[in-house]
């Protein structure tokens, strides 16, 4: 390798980490506190109950994750194709701290790789908020706190899920996307297939999400040999997909559909609660903001019974009030930037999702575990509406206002249901 080319691929790698890590030492200020609060919450779970990670249980110990499936197997390889590469790495490091036991030093360090993939998000919201839409600081810090306090965020800080690792990767690439089209340079197809099977790996249906930044690359419509370049990146990365996950199922194909047509008929059959409450209350709602608990008695194979915490649908008009707003503020800012090529890929990857669990009905009635796929789009879409009055101060202060009353409510409302999930743990997880 020549001196030149050794330079260009020191500074490539520099690069990168700017891009992934703290690149500035107020990132690192807000990363090390993220790391600290998450921290407290996930070694307080951690080491004094056994709800992270109990091997006598297999799925839906809390708000219907599956940790110890996930831990252990990577889930199912129809949902997840390549996850169980991911968390065989991960387990085997844990191992490395507990002497090979799942006890709660096995639960401690799964509990901080979620702290820190969680903490890493937040800083590419912070980065996205700053250095793509162009903030200033007062205003990302109030968005970037809002985010903070959601229900999935703080859910996620502690649990080991592929949801949890899907929010990193997936707002990681978004800001990486969203450099690259400032840029107005190509994402190479390299980078393409490490997305493909880093998020589509964890969850399946987030794969077709990772080509939705090349529908904007400049001229590709309009000049074949542009177009023919797009697609050869597109076929080169889903090749290295394929190839992958058929090794996974030992190119048992057909396994996998039938495997998928069973999952989804199992996740999406009509429950009681009607179909508007469903969406509103944990499509939504469940997403940012706690509803009211409710306990049942699950066993597993082996006859050993154990008390499951699941969401119901809110029993107040106050929180419906807060997720139309939200609402309200996103699609305002989808309808007042419409020609924005970064909250159009932003917003065709939540419709995205809108389609599988919404109209699909595809684990709608536990789509408050969802929210790493999409939850992200939120925040970031406020900070473009912002963007977008940057020169109508009364409007500003109109959204300022707005937004902190939204972070004093959904503060205190996911604080007190905190304290009820503890009670929780009290009873049944010691």
């Amino acid at each position: 390798m020549s001196k030149f080319s050794t330079l260009v691929f020191k500074q490539k790698f520099a690069d990168l980490l700017k891009t992934v890590f703290p690149a500035t030492k107020f990132e690192l200020l807000l990363f090390t506190f993220f790391l600290t609060v998450y921290g407290f919450l996930g070694t307080t779970i951690a080491l004094n109950y056994r709800i992270i990670f109990d091997d006598r249980i297999p799925w839906d110990a809390y708000f219907s994750f599956d940790n110890r499936a996930i831990v252990m197997t990577g889930g199912g390889f129809e949902r997840h194709p390549l996850s169980i590469y991911f968390f065989n790495w991960m387990r085997e490091f844990a191992y490395l701290f507990s002497d090979g036991k799942k006890d709660e030093i096995f639960r401690l360090v799964l509990a901080w790789c979620s702290n820190f993939a969680v903490s890493l998000s937040l800083i590419q919201i912070y980065k996205y908020l700053k250095n793509i839409i162009a903030l200033p600081k007062k205003i990302s810090l109030l968005i970037l706190s809002f985010f903070a306090f959601f229900t999935t965020t703080i859910l996620l800080s502690f649990t080991p899920e592929t949801y949890t690792y899907t929010l990193l990767f997936l707002v990681l690439f978004n800001y990486y996307a969203a450099l690259k089209v400032r840029k107005e340079e190509k994402i190479p197809a390299v980078a393409l297939a490490l997305a493909g099977i880093s998020i589509g790996g964890l969850t399946v249906t987030n794969f077709v999400k990772v080509y939705i930044p090349l529908l904007f690359e400049k001229n590709i419509f309009k000049n074949w040999r542009k177009f023919g370049n797009v697609a050869g990146r597109v076929i080169l990365s889903v090749m290295a997909f394929i190839l992958l996950f058929l090794y996974r199922i030992d190119f048992k194909y057909l396994n996998f559909l039938d495997k998928s047509e069973q999952q989804y008929e199992k996740f999406s059959t009509a429950k009681k609660t009607p179909l508007w409450d469903m969406i509103g209350s944990w499509f939504f709602g469940g997403n940012m903001l706690f509803s009211d608990f409710a306990i049942r008695d699950y066993h597993n194979k082996k006859g050993f019974f154990y008390k499951a915490l699941f969401m119901e649908v809110y029993h107040s008009w106050i929180p419906y009030v807060f997720v139309v707003i939200v609402l309200i503020l996103v699609f305002w800012s989808y309808f007042r930037n419409f020609k924005n090529k970064y909250v159009q890929i932003l917003m065709i990857s939540f419709f995205v999702d809108i389609v599988i669990h919404c109209i699909l009905k595809f684990g709608l009635h536990t789509s408050y575990i969802y929210g790493g796929h999409f939850v992200f789009v939120f925040p970031l879409m406020i900070g473009w509406l912002f963007y977008s009055y940057e020169n109508s101060p009364k409007i500003l202060t109109l959204l300022y206002s707005t937004v902190v009353i939204l972070l004093v409510y959904l503060a205190l409302n996911n604080i007190f249901r905190m304290q009820e999930f503890f009670l929780f743990l009290n009873q049944y997880y010691i």
